[in-house]
C-alpha cells in the first residue's frame, strides 16, 4: 500500500514526496529504496528508470528539490526590493526564519546529525551556494555587479547557515533590526552600491 497519493502528480514528484515520508519515519540512513517503492506505490524498475544510479541519485534529487522550494519560497518574499539593502535584509529573515522552522530539516538533524550537517556544510555548501546564487543573483542585478553578487550570496548562505546550526548571542538574523545593523555595518560598506543610502 502506498502512502502518496499520485493522481495529477509527475512520477518524479511523487516519488521525491515518498522519500520524505521515509526520511521523517526512519531516517535518512535507515530507508531503502524498497520503502520507497512501497511509499511511491512504483516498482522498483519505475524507481530506477526515474532515478538511474539508485539511491545517491534520487537523494541528490531530494536534496535540489529542496533547495529549489526553499529558494522559491524566499525569492517570493524578496522580489521588488527597492534598494540593496532592503534586498539583503529580507534574504537574510526570511532564510533565518525557513530553517528555524523547517520541521524537516530538525527531524533529519534528530535522526540523522551527521549527513544532515554534511548537507549543510562541507558537502552541501557548494549545492546551496550554487541554488542561492541561481535565484538571488538576478535580483541584484540593478544594483551590483554579477561577480560581486555571487560573492555576497555566498558570504550570506555561510553567515546564515552558521548562525542557524550555533546560534549567536549578539546577532538573530530572523529579526529584521538586527540584520539591518548587521547588513549596514558589515556588508553593505563593501559593496560598490550606492543606492541603499
Amino acid at each position: 500500500m502506498s502512502f502518496v497519493t499520485t493522481t495529477n502528480r509527475e512520477p518524479e514528484s511523487t516519488v521525491i514526496e515518498a522519500v520524505l515520508i521515509c526520511v521523517n519515519q526512519w531516517g535518512w540512513d535507515k530507508v531503502t529504496m524498497d520503502d520507497v517503492c512501497a511509499a511511491a506505490g512504483v516498482s522498483r524498475a519505475t524507481l530506477y528508470r526515474l532515478f538511474p544510479g539508485g539511491r545517491d541519485v534520487l537523494f541528490e534529487a531530494v536534496r535540489m528539490r529542496g533547495l529549489d522550494d526553499f529558494f522559491t519560497t524566499m525569492r517570493a518574499h524578496v522580489e521588488g526590493s527597492e534598494t540593496l539593502e532592503e534586498l539583503l535584509v529580507r534574504c537574510i529573515v526570511i532564510a533565518s526564519t525557513e530553517l528555524r522552522h523547517d520541521e524537516n530539516l530538525a527531524k533529519m538533524l534528530a535522526t540523522a546529525p551527521g549527513e544532515t550537517l554534511g548537507d549543510l556544510t562541507v558537502g552541501g555548501v557548494g549545492r546551496i551556494v550554487r541554488a542561492a546564487t541561481a535565484f538571488i543573483t538576478p535580483l541584484t542585478d540593478e544594483f551590483i555587479p554579477a561577480n560581486e553578487a555571487a560573492t555576497l550570496v555566498e558570504v550570506m548562505c555561510r553567515l546564515v547557515i552558521s548562525c542557524y546550526l550555533s546560534p549567536s548571542s549578539t546577532i538573530d538574523f530572523a529579526d529584521e533590526t538586527s540584520t539591518r545593523n548587521f547588513v549596514t555595518t558589515f556588508l553593505l560598506p563593501h559593496t560598490t552600491a550606492t543606492t541603499s543610502y
